[in-house]
């Protein structure tokens, strides 16, 4: 089983629950929205996955289950597991790692372009995806790279946006996950609505998204199957 942390009920797997579960894969969902608690057995778990939200890593008071989250991906790190971060779970990663994770600089809400590292570029998780691709953001806090960590992916406005731990720990800033509905429904839940330029920077959003739909379907798929891969060969080991 692939399990998957959820951290707000808008920010879940999109299409790629489709995708794992056509390659054989059965998903298991923590939802922290709901208070679920993390499993102690880890036993039948070959993979998880931690993804985005609108909370920050040190808002633990606010949001107790970050603090159990981080002792939850220690344990996963601790017995090997597969382990894949989207944004926040990126973030969640560094930080149970003894990373720091700050304010960004700026933050990125909308389409840019990141370019793979020369480590990046040899790195079984981006094979095949290119050198550089428009990937969607949505984040104002940034990571450092934990100790050991290699640094994937760049970009001008926010350095570190993909990290590898060891040969199967991944953290990723962006969301490759998204699709258009999940564009509508975060600009209405974490934009102004109120505000008469939202419609116009989430039409923009949307609008972009549309000109490279096909690019953004491609390595969707390369991204699943290139982690499902990370996943067989440490089963294989």
């Amino acid at each position: 089983m692939i399990a998957i942390v959820q951290h707000i009920a808008i920010e879940g797997l999109g299409e790629l629950e489709a995708l794992l579960k056509r390659s054989g894969y059965e998903v298991g969902i923590i939802k922290c929205f709901n208070n679920e608690i993390f499993p102690d057995d880890l036993g039948n778990i070959e993979a998880v996955i931690t993804l985005g939200g609108p909370m920050n890593v040190y808002e633990e008071q606010r949001y107790p289950f970050l603090k159990e989250e981080q002792k939850f991906l220690k344990k996963v790190m601790r017995y090997q597991i597969p382990l894949l971060g989207i944004c926040l779970g990126a973030q969640l990663i560094a930080k149970a790692c003894g990373a720091q994770v700050t304010k960004a600089s700026q933050p990125e809400i909308g389409w840019y372009p990141v370019r793979l590292t020369e480590e990046g570029k040899y790195d079984s998780f981006f094979a095949h995806i290119g050198k550089k691709i428009d990937v969607f953001q949505w984040h104002e806090d940034t990571f450092e790279l934990p100790e050991d960590a290699v640094l994937l992916a760049t970009s001008d406005r926010c350095i570190n946006q993909a990290f590898r731990i060891g040969s199967n720990v991944y953290g990723l800033q962006f969301h490759f996950e998204v699709t258009d509905q999940e564009i509508k429904e975060w600009s209405g839940c974490y934009l102004d609505s109120f505000d008469p330029q939202t419609r116009t920077r989430t039409q923009k959003m949307l609008t972009q998204y549309e000109k490279i739909k096909s690019e953004v379907a491609h390595y969707k798929i390369l991204f699943v199957y290139n982690f499902l891969k990370v996943i067989k060969e440490v089963v294989r080991v």
